[in-house]
Formats: structure tokens, sequence, C-alpha cells
């Protein structure tokens, strides 16, 4: 394809600057971000009209993987070709990725501190407000009949009893969708869960225009050279590790875990992150469940998409892995390992995709698919939200194994005080004073601290 300037007027440098104060405000979770994404591009720059913005969504939301991220990518890739995508996906990650980072190797080394502890403690009771926040939310706008609430609750009790795995709740639910959708039932039938976009700034209105860029038009040639690129980029350094180092080397475990969650990780960061849980703390051992929770709180409270926590996950992983290099290096490389093959595919399918973008307009099957999956992703994020409650409220927790079914359940007189104060009273801030996410989240951490220093006296 010709790589000549654009037509539409809108200067590389000036997409640049852009770029960089998107993911300077990237916080809040995928909802925030396209919300600052739309503000910024349709609203206050007018590079591309509502209809377009929408349209690009929805086709984010049927990949896997962080769809406000993937979003970036296929506007930049929409504005200025391959360097675009590349640029504004980098761009959203970095922020974040550079903080977690910091935070984690403050973590591993001052993490048994008592005022790190406080600080933590507070911040695991916010996010288990914030992620009871998500299922009302990702529930009341997804549920919108009794079929796709019986997906939901069959999604619930087969990882919550009996631990399926989250890819084959996805796939089963997917399937569902898509037959259903092909036989052109109505239950089915969604708007991709973004409800009514509105009048909003006409696709002719806006600096790129109502008509497809040159290079945005489907070329199966192109779109394969990129696609054995981003593949060899994203596999590589996988089949080397594993080649070097064995199967069974930390290491080679953390790179194809996540480059399989990378594949899978349809409905958000809350869904994947039940995913993760199972395999990073029941499986793998990297980490222990109120870890996780940690994890949770910095990406929740750094820029960038909350699937960063994998970054923290993989540095620890690696931090306690038996290596044979210094835990610290070894944490580093495992982070930037975990961040790589994290992120690396979310370029692939917009590059491979968008250019057919088109074709998946008004795909009943399509459509069906996904409006089944982000049913299951429902049942599959209260799993998640009772397994945060039971391990942040509860100091003991036991599980019960009868047959296939396993039950983790909380030692009633085990409960944590403190702990079940501070999570109503965020949940409370949430929900009935309509605080910020942000604003609660960094008072509980002062809380934590706070209440530390009392009994500490």
């Amino acid at each position: 394809m010709s790589e000549k300037t654009p037509d539409h007027g809108i200067p590389f440098a000036d997409a640049v600057r852009v770029w960089l104060r998107i993911a300077a405000l990237s916080f809040g979770g995928p909802a925030g971000q396209i919300a600052v994404m739309h503000r910024i591009l349709v609203d206050e720059k007018r590079w591309i009209g509502e209809g377009r913005f929408l349209h690009a969504l929805n086709f984010c939301m049927l990949l896997p993987g962080p769809e406000a991220q993937q979003l970036t990518v296929y506007i930049g890739w929409l504005l200025h070709r391959v360097k675009g995508g590349l640029v504004a996906g980098i761009f959203f990650v970095l922020p974040g990725f550079v903080a977690i980072l910091a935070l984690s190797l403050i973590y591993a080394g001052y993490g048994n501190v008592g005022v790190v502890n406080a600080l933590f403690f507070g911040l695991k009771a916010a996010v288990l407000a914030v992620v009871i926040q998500a299922v009302i939310r990702i529930g009341g706008r997804a549920l919108g009949n009794g079929v796709l609430i019986a997906i939901a609750a069959l999604a619930f009790v087969g990882i919550f009893a009996f631990a399926i795995p989250f890819p084959l709740i996805v796939l089963a639910a997917g399937l569902t969708g898509f037959i259903a959708g092909k036989l052109g039932s109505p239950l089915f039938a969604a708007g991709g869960g973004h409800g009514n976009a509105g009048a909003g700034l006409a696709d002719t209105e806006s600096a790129l225009g109502e008509g497809a860029p040159a290079h945005a038009r489907p070329s199966l040639g192109w779109s394969l050279r990129m696609s054995a690129i981003l593949l060899t980029l994203w596999l590589a350094p996988i089949a080397v590790l594993l080649v070097a180092l064995g199967a069974d080397n930390v290491f080679s475990q953390i790179a194809v875990f996540f480059a399989k969650m990378a594949v899978v990780t349809f409905g958000g960061a809350y869904a994947v992150l039940a995913y993760v849980a199972q395999e990073a703390v029941q499986n793998y051992g990297w980490l222990n469940p109120g870890e996780m929770l940690d994890g949770l709180g910095m990406a929740e409270t750094t820029p960038g998409p909350l699937i960063m926590v994998t970054e923290f996950v993989g540095f620890m992983g690696a931090f306690r892995g038996d290596s044979g290099l210094n835990p610290y290096l070894a944490a580093v490389l495992a982070a930037i390992l975990t961040t790589w093959v994290t992120f690396v595919p979310c370029f692939l399918w917009i590059f491979l995709g968008a250019p057919f973008v088109e074709t998946l307009r008004g795909n009943a099957a399509v459509a069906g698919a996904l409006t089944a999956i982000t049913a299951a992703v429902v049942g599959v994020i209260l799993n998640l939200a009772i397994w945060f409650a039971i391990h942040v409220v509860f100091q003991q927790v036991e599980v019960l194994q009868a047959g296939p079914v396993t039950m983790a359940y909380p030692v009633l007189g085990s409960v944590n005080l403190a702990a079940l104060g501070l999570t109503l009273a965020a949940t409370v801030a949430i929900f009935a004073a309509k605080q910020p996410v942000l604003r609660v989240i960094a008072a509980c951490a002062v809380a934590g601290v706070g209440i530390h220093l009392v009994s500490a006296v």
C-alpha cells in the first residue's frame, strides 16, 4: 500500500501528543478510558465521528484482550497507518507498565513492612467494592432476558463450584450465542453493550470523514504480511525460552501461560482475573489470594489497562521462582516478558482484522456470540467478587471437596472487622455517595494506614 500522507489533515506529531495525553488520563478501567478517548477524539478534536468510533469499539469488543487499548490501536491505525497504531497502542500501555514495575519492586522489597501492608490492606477493601460495582454495572447492561441470566448463572456455577476453566466457559457461551444468532434468535440480538449512541458528531463532519481511507481498504496480502511479522515477534521469544530453558523453567511457564491468556481474554480484565487467579494462585503458586488483590489495587490506581495486573503476577512469579538469577533481575525480566506476550497479540488482532471490519457490521451470528460471552462474563465476575470477599473479610478459608464440586468457604469466627467495615464504607461511598473510584481507593489506602497506626499505639 502507498505510504503517502493521509488527506485528513491531522499531523502525525499532533496525534502523538494526543495519544500521550490519553495515556496519562487512562485511569478508571475500560469504561473511563473509553470515555476519555471519546471526549478527546470525538467531542474535542473532532477527528473521528460518533458512528465510526462506536463501530471500531464494537469490533474491539469481539476480540480477546483489553478493548480500550485495542481501540487506540485501531483509531491510531485508521489515522496514520501502522506507525499510528503502534504509537497509540504502545503509549497507552507504557505509563502503567512503568508505574506497576516500580510498585512491584517496592512491594517485593518492603511488602512485609507494617505501613506497606496497611496501605494494601486498605486497597483491598476498595478493590472489592469496585469489583462489586463491576458485577452490577455489567450485569444490568448485559442480562436483558431470562436466557442471558441463565447463561450467567451457569457460568458462575461452572467456575465457582466445578472450577471449569475460563476459556471453556467463554467457548461454550460464544458457540451458543453464535448458533442462536445464526438461527435468528432475537434473544441474542444486542448492540454490543454500549447503548444508544445518540446523534453525536456525524462521520461526515469529522476530520476523517465518512469513507474509509485508502490504507483501510481490505488487502489480504498486507494483512498476511503484518500477521506473519507480529506472530514471529509474539511467538519467537516463547519458542526460544522453551528450547533453551525447558518447559518447567519459570520464564517458560510465564511466557506460555500469559500467551495463552492473551488468546482467551474475552470480557475485560475483571473476567480474566478469575482465570489468572485460578491458575497463578492455585496451580502455579506464584502468589497468594491476598497478593492478587494487592496487584489489582496497583492496576486500579495507575494509568493503563487493568490487565496490567498480569505484569505484577509475572514479576512475583519470577521473584520467587528458581531461575538461577538475582530475584530482582529475574522479576524485572519476567515483567517485561509478561507485558510483551500479553500485548503484542493486541496489535496482531487489529492489523489482521481492522481492514475487514466492515464485513462484521450487521452480522447476527457474531453479535449473538458477543452477547452470550458478555452474559457469561457476568457470572465469572460474580465468582471473582465472592472469591475476593472471602479472602478480604475473613482471615481463614477452608476448602470443601465433594466429588467434582470444590467449594471454598470462610471460617465465620475469623471475620476481620476492620476489613469488613472498610469494605462497607467503600461500597457506600461508591454506590450511595457516587464518589469517584480513584477517590475511594485513595481514601481506603489512607484509612488502612490509619488503622495500622492506631492499632500499633
